[in-house]
């Protein structure tokens, strides 16, 4: 099916990849450490979020946590201050780009402090509202956070939604490299006991009256195996688990099915976020062998059309929706998109095509085109985030050179991020 790709739509999509991870490669380290000033800023938002992760703690100050994998679940009381809404653009992040970070212009943090799982009760009750629906979003993130990407993210999407929801965040060890899919992958089964404890306490707390998740891409694999078990243990999912919401879900489609019938009939409300031109969804079916990802999928065409009715699950086709990343990874948390969710979510009403008001900008578009991308270009556009860190760079040129000896044709030269030119050798014609 290769014989669609040009060479100019191969080298477009890598030129686009490495201006997303040139433009990441000057970010501090170390932003999550608290400024002391921030609240002084007039017209910065705060969010305070409660954090539960299965990463190992970090020594640096700042980081927290890294990418390896710890020993238990740890707990964060966390509070993120945004720049005032007439310096950013809905769905965007501003990173620092020196320490510390400047309040009037950047996301930086203003508290993180360790909390006790006994203490998450008492943090939900101070957290929720009381006389509402004391609603709880639940974020799982993707394949290529570090601890600090997925903060700032939620931070975003809740400030954005404007839900009026206490912010839960699910971080689970991701290197942060694009070439540790592998790892990652990994990474999320190691989690999935945690992410499962986390639902069944939050369940069971009397502080709160509903949960919802959101995951996205790799974290909605972690999401479904964790419900899945669950369903196992408990023979049903939480009834407080009202919303599970699969945004861009790199999850194998068979896999996804398998997961639907475990969970079962009586479970949450399932909305299905897709979307035709995923490019890093298009790569991740290519690595897997062709298998086809549940966030590329065209939901007007069969089986999927009969699967989703059956299944119950609501669709809300972004293919239309311009996103703020090259890869179109990302479109779940654009301003437009977040702030759609936070009114539906606050009405209490499903999330699908045929009850929102995107007009032409989200209609049903055909999501072949996305998966005819070449194999070569995997390497050049693998990292939904398009975040690479140093010690990658210094060995992404090697590794793109001893993947793609395997391959025939090339697509030309490029250059490495440290500035030494690498002969990249990829499939661009099977």
């Amino acid at each position: 099916m290769f014989e669609q790709v040009g060479r100019a739509t191969v080298a477009s999509i890598g030129v686009a990849a490495f201006i997303a991870l040139s433009a990441c490669a000057g970010r501090p380290t170390g932003v999550l450490l608290p400024v002391a000033l921030a609240n002084d800023v007039p017209g910065t938002s705060r969010v305070d979020m409660l954090v539960a992760t299965t990463r190992k703690a970090a020594a640096k100050p700042g980081v927290l946590f890294s990418g390896e994998r710890g020993d238990a679940v740890t707990y964060t009381d966390l509070a993120v201050s945004i720049p005032p809404d007439a310096t950013r653009q809905p769905g965007s992040v501003q990173w620092p780009k020196s320490l510390p970070g400047n309040p009037a212009t950047d996301f930086v943090a203003l508290r993180a402090d360790p909390l006790d799982r006994g203490k998450v009760a008492a943090w939900t009750g101070r957290a929720v509202r009381r006389g509402a629906k004391r609603h709880v979003l639940v974020f799982v993130h993707g394949f290529n956070n570090k601890f600090e990407d997925a903060v700032f993210r939620f931070a975003q999407i809740v400030h954005d939604s404007g839900a009026e929801v206490a912010p839960v965040l699910f971080t689970w060890p991701s290197r942060g490299s694009v070439l540790a899919y592998g790892y990652d992958r990994e990474s999320t089964n190691f989690s999935r006991n945690g992410l499962e404890t986390l639902l069944r306490d939050l369940a069971k707390d009397p502080n709160v009256g509903e949960v919802t998740v959101l995951a996205h891409s790799m974290g909605n694999w972690l999401t479904l195996e964790s419900l899945r078990q669950m369903t196992i243990r408990d023979r049903r999912v939480a009834p407080k688990i009202r919303n599970v919401i699969l945004a861009a879900p790199d999850v194998d489609m068979d896999l996804a099915r398998e997961a639907f019938r475990d969970i079962g009939k009586d479970r949450p409300r399932l909305t299905l976020m897709v979307s035709g031109d995923d490019q890093a969804l298009a790569v991740s079916r290519l690595i897997w062998g062709d298998s086809v990802r549940l966030g590329a999928i065209d939901p007007t065409a069969e089986p999927y059309r009969s699967e989703l009715e059956r299944e119950n699950i609501s669709v809300l086709n972004l293919s239309s929706v311009k996103g703020d990343d090259p890869l179109n990874h990302g479109k779940f948390a654009s301003g437009d998109v977040v702030a759609l969710l936070g009114k539906r979510l606050a009405d209490g009403q499903p999330i699908s095509d045929g009850q929102v008001g995107f007009g032409d900008r989200l209609v049903s578009t055909a999501a072949g085109a996305a998966s005819t991308m070449a194999t070569g270009a995997a390497l050049a556009v693998a990292a939904p985030v398009a975040i690479i860190d140093p010690q990658t760079r210094e060995t992404y040129g090697e590794h793109l050179s001893n993947v793609g000896s395997g391959f025939r044709d090339t697509i030309g030269s490029t250059v490495d991020l440290a500035g030494a030119p690498v002969r990249a050798v990829v499939s661009a014609g099977r």
